[in-house]
């Protein structure tokens, strides 16, 4: 059975960042899956299922109601392992083209005060597991250790 691509980058020496992890056509356009990566993998402990579950929904809801975004977002959600989230654009980008949406998102949910958009019954299947104070801490962390630092490491893969 074929390796799929995600499984074939080297875990070992992969920084968080933002990495273009693969490019679809689908009919006659172009969409491109962002690895948001905000652990290093192996390395740091893995982020709780209750602040990424409170991520997801807070940057789902960011992004849909983007003035610009909303048309362009296909996905956003959380990686099996817990280090992080992909995010699907409209379009053949690159991660330096994301780097401001991805700021301004991370930056909307470590200030997010309120109610968690969709944490009730109605609307969400597992609405009780939810923590804004972490999802918070954990944006925050990932916003101003990385975001506001980037470099080229943090934007392509390597080895």
């Amino acid at each position: 059975m074929k390796k799929i691509e995600s499984f074939q980058v080297n875990h070992l020496n992969l920084k968080r960042g933002i990495y273009v992890s693969r490019k679809d056509v689908v009919g006659d356009s172009t969409v491109t899956t962002f690895d948001i990566r905000m652990k290093e993998p192996n390395n740091e402990p893995v982020i709780n299922t209750a602040e990424l579950h409170t991520i997801e929904h807070l940057g789902a809801t960011f992004l849909r109601n983007h003035p610009v975004y909303d048309n362009l977002t296909v996905y956003f959600g959380p990686m099996g392992c817990r280090t992080g989230f992909y995010v699907i654009f409209k379009g053949n980008l690159k991660s330096e083209d994301v780097v401001d949406i991805i700021k301004e998102m991370f930056s909307f949910i470590m200030n997010f005060e309120g109610e968690v958009p969709g944490a009730d019954a109605r609307s969400c299947g597992n609405y009780l597991d939810m923590n804004l104070t972490m999802a918070k801490y954990e944006a925050g962390k990932f916003h101003n250790e990385v975001l506001l630092n980037l470099k080229e490491e943090n934007l392509r893969y390597n080895g």
